[in-house]
């Protein structure tokens, strides 16, 4: 009886401590473009495949959502990023010189902040993985780009 017992207080006990730890939030912001970027691209969707990418990649360590929650549990973090170049690639390039050349890339700044302000800032050119040959609404660039972001973010250690 007192072993049962026990183990009953040591499962609610476990219990409570799962519920007691919650994942901060990371809210994806709709990137935005320069006037004079001309990106062929719904940026809507955009934003859907990077909380589904970034969903697989900090999924572990975040809550990534699209928009920010009504009564958030913990912690919000907001990423957002300005795509200030695009370049569209050359598939002749790609086809006739291959290694990498001739994909598609742009030039993007994304920054986390938090309540307070801002917690990194930084540019990165994003460019197609060597693999990637499709297109879509959004390109082949949704998957780099949280790669890039993902990893940023893991290096700042957010909790």
């Amino acid at each position: 009886m007192v072993l049962r017992s026990l183990l009953v207080a040591g499962v609610i006990v476990a219990q409570v401590g799962v519920f007691a730890q919650t994942k901060p939030t990371l809210v994806v912001q709709t990137f935005k473009t320069g006037p004079d970027v001309a990106l062929p691209y719904d940026l809507g969707l955009l934003q859907t495949q990077l909380v589904a990418e970034l969903k697989v990649m900090l999924g572990k360590d975040f809550d990534v959502l699209a928009e920010a929650p009504a009564n958030p549990a913990g912690k919000v973090y907001t990423l957002d990023g300005d795509i200030t170049a695009w370049r569209a690639g050359n598939a002749a390039k790609r086809f006739l010189v291959g290694m990498g050349s001739g994909r598609e890339a742009m030039d993007l700044s994304f920054r986390v902040s938090d309540g307070q302000g801002k917690l990194f800032d930084r540019s990165d050119t994003i460019r197609t993985n060597f693999y990637s040959q499709g297109s879509g609404s959004t390109g082949t660039l949704a998957h780099p780009i949280a790669q890039k972001v993902g990893d940023r973010i893991k290096e700042a250690r957010l909790k």
